[in-house]
C-alpha cells in the first residue's frame, strides 16, 4: 500500500512511520522539515505545511492518508480539499475528548460532542480542544463519507511522548521518598500504549474497515492502585512512601489536575468518576489488544533513562510537593486520606 502520514516524525507520527515501513508500505512524509529530519532516510520526504503550503501533495495519490496532527477544522479542511481526489482512505487521531460531557460512564461513540459557540475560534485551550476536534471529524466524514476512519484515544503513552503526563510516574518513583498520590486507590484509569493504537490502527486501514472507535486501555478496569503496583514492582531498590491524598485536600492547595498531578481529574459533577472514560467494547471486537502495563513502564523508563532532558513539562515540583506534604501531616489540618 502506499501510506501517507501528516506528519511521521514526532511521538504517535513517528511510531506510525516505523509500523509502516515494518510492513513493508510505501511510506511518504508531509511535514515542514523541523523535527527529527533525519529520521527514516527510506521514505518519500515532501516539505510544506499543511496551513497554506500543500503544493508538494499535488499530482500524487496513496491509498491511506494518516492525520495524525489536525487540531483547527480551518487547516484540516485544507488537506481534506487537497486529498479527497488523491487518497482512498483517510485515517484521523482524534481524541476522547471530543465528548460533551463525562456524567454517565464510559462514553460510547455515539454519545454527543462538544460544540465550538464561536466556529472562528482557533485557540486551543482546555475547554476548546475537544469541540475543535470533533469539529475536524465532521469534516473528515464530509468529505470521505464512505472510507473514513475516526481514532479517538485516551491518553497516549509510551517511548517518545514529548508530554511527560505518564513518564512523570516513573521519574517520580525511581527517586523514592515521601510521594504525593492522588484520589481514591479504587479510581479507573485509562491510557494507551502508543505502539497498542498504532498496530491496531493501522491494522485496520489495511483491512478498509471505516467508522468512529475509542482507543483506550490498559485492561478493562484499571485503577490507580493498580498503577501504583505496578510502578512499585518496577521500582522495588528504592520504593517511595505512598501517601494517599483526597480531592479536596489537593484542589484546596491549588493543585493543577493533570499537568501537576498526571492521570489525576477530580471527582465532581462533571466527573463523576474521577476520569474522563471511553468505551472501548467496539474496538475490541475488531481486535484490540493491549500489552501488559509493566511492559508499557519497562520501556517507557527505558527510553526516559536515555534521554537529554533534565526538566519534565509535567508533575509536580520538587519543592511543590514537599510543603504539600508537610500540610497533609500536620494533625490539624485533619484531611488526610487512605481511601
Amino acid at each position: 500500500m502506499k501510506i501517507l502520514i501528516i506528519g511521521g516524525t514526532n511521538f504517535v507520527g513517528r511510531h506510525f512511520a516505523e509500523e509502516v515501513l515494518k510492513r513493508g508500505h510505501e511510506l511518504t512524509l508531509f511535514n515542514r522539515g523541523q523535527t527529527n529530519p533525519e529520521l527514516f532516510p527510506e521514505a518519500i520526504k515532501l516539505q510544506g505545511d499543511r496551513d497554506g503550503n500543500l503544493g508538494a501533495l499535488k499530482g500524487r495519490e496513496w491509498d491511506v492518508v494518516i492525520d495524525t496532527c489536525g487540531y483547527v477544522p480551518r487547516v484540516v479542511e485544507q488537506s481534506l480539499q487537497y486529498l479527497k481526489d488523491q487518497a482512498k482512505q483517510y485515517v484521523f487521531i482524534s481524541t476522547i475528548s471530543v465528548y460533551r460531557d463525562f456524567k454517565n460512564g464510559r462514553n460510547q461513540e455515539a454519545y454527543p460532542v462538544g460544540v465550538v459557540e464561536d466556529p472562528t475560534i482557533e485557540k486551543m485551550t482546555g475547554e476548546t480542544y475537544g469541540p475543535l476536534k470533533a469539529a475536524c471529524e465532521q469534516l473528515v466524514r464530509q468529505e470521505f463519507p464512505e472510507n473514513h476512519l475516526i481514532i479517538r484515544p485516551g491518553l497516549i503513552v509510551g517511548p517518545f511522548d514529548p508530554t511527560d503526563r505518564f513518564t512523570y510516574w516513573l521519574d517520580r518513583f525511581s527517586k523514592g521518598g515521601d510521594m504525593v498520590i492522588p484520589g481514591a486507590k479504587t479510581r479507573e484509569i485509562q491510557w494507551v500504549d502508543v505502539r497498542d493504537l498504532v498496530q491496531w490502527t493501522l491494522t485496520k486501514a489495511e483491512e478498509s474497515v471505516g467508522r468512529t472507535f475509542n482507543v483506550t486501555g490498559p485492561s478493562d478496569f484499571y485503577t490507580m492502585e493498580d498503577f501504583i503496583d505496578d510502578l512499585s514492582k518496577e521500582f522495588m531498590d528504592q520504593p517511595p512512601k505512598q501517601n494517599w491524598i483526597e480531592d479536596s485536600f489537593l484542589i484546596k492547595n491549588d493543585i493543577q489536575p493533570f499537568t501537576e498531578l498526571p492521570l489525576w481529574v477530580p471527582v465532581n459533577d462533571e466527573t463523576p468518576d474521577g476520569y474522563i472514560l471511553a468505551d472501548i467494547t467496539k474496538a475490541k471486537k475488531q481486535g484490540l489488544s493491549h500489552r501488559s502495563p509493566r511492559a508499557t513502564i519497562q520501556d517507557t523508563w527505558e527510553w526516559h533513562k536515555n534521554r537529554n532532558k533534565t526538566e519534565l513539562k509535567a508533575g509536580l515540583k520538587e519543592e511543590k510537593e514537599s510543603h504539600l506534604l508537610t500540610q497533609w501531616k500536620q494533625p490539624a489540618k485533619g484531611e488526610k486520606s487512605t481511601t
